[in-house]
């Protein structure tokens, strides 16, 4: 192949790619909101469900804020709102929105973006306001927080409201059958593709019972001076203790949460 005919070659390319990319930006339409985007495509989405789900998410901002007693916070705002992407179905939000098959939503942070499809039927009441308390925890506490895992996950879960108490009774049995996963080892666990499912069921269950029991028994004040504390850098560990009284360290929130359960079984 000539010099002139690979450039016509690269060319063509270029100005294909270009030509996809611009009609598929085309294809997005836009619904706007206080806090959040929606995106869709008309043709794979109804208007009605993305205005349902903008409706949803609106609630979903007031409701996640209140739990973790931010409502003052302006964080999303403006130019500043997230982005939601609906996707047609589970193919689409892999092949096109670039995410694991297995997940049925995805928030990325850093970007305030979350994606999803609306096959799962779960949406509105369970991914929705999760993934929600993802990013609106990280994005009230920055991104240098010392945020555990379980924090994490807890939080989001909390926004769940089937999960809240419902997960105190799987703890409770893992508590009676010795299989329970202390704090101090769930603050250094990490999950994997490969992860066993049994632990990785137990380990989003205590999550979601531990951060119940600091927001409910703990009180929701101490709860969002512990998220401030977080705010202003400040590692969970050295947080507990000024936050808390009786309180010094994870062995002593562990206590506390384990005799709560127990007497609750």
């Amino acid at each position: 192949m000539n010099r002139a005919l690979q450039v016509f070659v690269l060319v063509s390319l270029w100005l294909a790619v270009q030509t996809f990319h611009a009609r598929a930006a085309k294809e997005w339409e836009m619904i706007k909101g206080d806090n959040f985007i929606v995106y869709y495509r008309p043709s794979d989405v109804p208007e009605d469900f993305a205005r349902t789900v903008m409706d949803s998410a609106q609630e979903e901002f007031g409701n996640v804020t209140t739990n973790l007693g931010i409502t003052r916070y302006q964080g999303w705002s403006g130019d500043k709102r997230a982005s939601i992407y609906i996707y047609r179905d589970e193919n689409d939000y892999v092949q096109n929105g670039g995410q694991a098959g297995w997940s049925h939503g995805a928030a990325l942070v850093q970007t305030k973006m979350i994606k999803t499809y609306p096959s799962d039927a779960g949406f509105f009441d369970s991914l929705l306001p999760h993934e929600l308390g993802h990013i609106i925890l990280h994005e009230y506490v920055g991104p240098y927080a010392d945020v555990p895992l379980w924090f994490d996950e807890g939080v989001a879960m909390y926004q769940e409201k089937a999960k809240r108490l419902g997960t105190n009774k799987i703890v409770q049995e893992a508590l009676a059958n010795g299989q329970f996963i202390p704090l101090s080892e769930l603050t250094v666990m990490r999950l994997y593709n490969n992860s066993d499912q049994k632990t990785v069921e137990l380990f989003y269950a205590e999550s979601a019972s531990i951060v119940n029991f600091m927001i409910t028994q703990l009180g929701e004040s101490h709860f969002y001076k512990l998220c401030h504390e977080l705010k202003e850098h400040t590692p969970l560990v050295d947080a507990l203790p000024k936050i808390y009284m009786h309180i010094q360290d994870l062995d002593d929130l562990n206590k506390r949460w384990v005799n709560y359960l127990k007497d609750r079984s």
